[in-house]
């Protein structure tokens, strides 16, 4: 699947990790002041942190739409996500399933597309080493890489990894003060490995603050996260009244918007 923002993508994302979707639930509860009775709660081993669809928009056209879901299983974070292109919404045409621990850890990554090349990252010696596969019953590849198993997974077109990213940096560098989020200024870097790139890259985070847009008719005012590499710059805007939800994307150089549905 080739979209006109692929290329820049590649450079800027590549998700992995999260410090742990329990300190991200802290940040959001404290800032959002909504408890949930204890009797309402899902068990402990098995939550649903988000789920939805994102439709990915090229010069105003809907051309891809990404069901995704992220999960608290057994105390580790599960993120999912199935890419669809428009012309063809039963076939899956990419999907993802990326796994780490509480504290950031990368168990597993595993990318596969429809024409039957896959992939699949794990840690060893507490470093990372990607399994190239190009085709169904073709001999694996293997790419190690010097990088921390803590290291982001941000790979091609998976705008949920974006989200983990931005609550990564939420949960790592903003508390609550005064009803208000506050965070660290300046910008944060990020290690990120891009597995279908095959490279690894450095990306940068900044809250800019809250802004008023409208979002499907309907004006919203939501936190913006200034997302910024060796040649790009996107930008980010998540819901703090629920749950630090990624709600928009904005890709300029490439006429891309992504909105969640």
């Amino acid at each position: 699947m080739n979209f006109s923002f692929r290329n820049r993508a590649n450079k800027i994302l590549g998700l992995g990790t999260v410090l742990g979707v329990l300190a991200i639930a802290t940040v959001a509860a404290s800032t959002s002041g909504s408890h949930a009775d204890k009797k309402d709660k899902p068990r402990a081993a098995e939550k649903t942190v988000d789920s939805g669809t994102f439709g990915v928009f090229i010069k105003g056209q809907r051309v891809v739409s990404e069901d995704f879901s992220v999960q608290q299983e057994n105390g580790n974070s599960v993120i999912k996500a199935q890419l669809k292109e428009t012309a063809s919404p039963t076939q899956t045409e990419q999907k993802s399933d990326l796994e780490i621990t509480p504290g950031g850890e990368l168990l597993r990554y595993e990318w596969s597309n429809a024409a039957g090349s896959s992939l699949l990252v794990l840690p060893k010696d507490e470093f990372l080493v990607e399994r190239i596969t190009p085709s169904v019953g073709a001999k694996a590849a293997e790419q190690p890489f010097l990088m921390p198993n803590t290291s982001l997974i941000l790979d091609n077109n998976f705008f949920v990894q974006r989200e983990v990213l931005a609550w990564r940096y939420l949960a790592a560098n903003c508390h609550p003060e005064g009803g208000n989020l506050q965070c660290q200024k300046g910008a944060v870097e990020f290690g990120a490995l891009v597995p279908q790139d095959r490279t690894s890259i450095r990306v940068h985070v900044e809250l800019v603050g809250k802004e008023k847009i409208t979002i499907r008719g309907t004006e919203r005012e939501l936190m913006r996260l200034k997302l910024v590499g060796e040649d790009f710059e996107w930008a980010l805007w998540v819901d703090g009244n629920d749950q630090f939800k990624l709600m928009r994307v904005s890709i300029p150089a490439d006429d891309t918007e992504v909105f969640r549905d």
